[in-house]
């Protein structure tokens, strides 16, 4: 377990959801993610 690897997956993580959170229904439609699913989808993209 590298704990470094997962505190750094965890912060981008963190940060991806922040900013998703951030942006309108209509951009994250564009780019296809919907807002009940960014969890799912930061959990996705950050490798946490």
């Amino acid at each position: 377990m590298n704990i470094i690897k997962d505190y750094r997956n965890w912060r981008n993580y963190r940060r991806t959801v922040a900013e998703l959170r951030d942006l309108s229904d209509s951009t994250l439609k564009d780019i296809g993610v919907e807002r009940g699913a960014i969890s799912e989808y930061a959990r996705r993209v950050s490798g946490y």
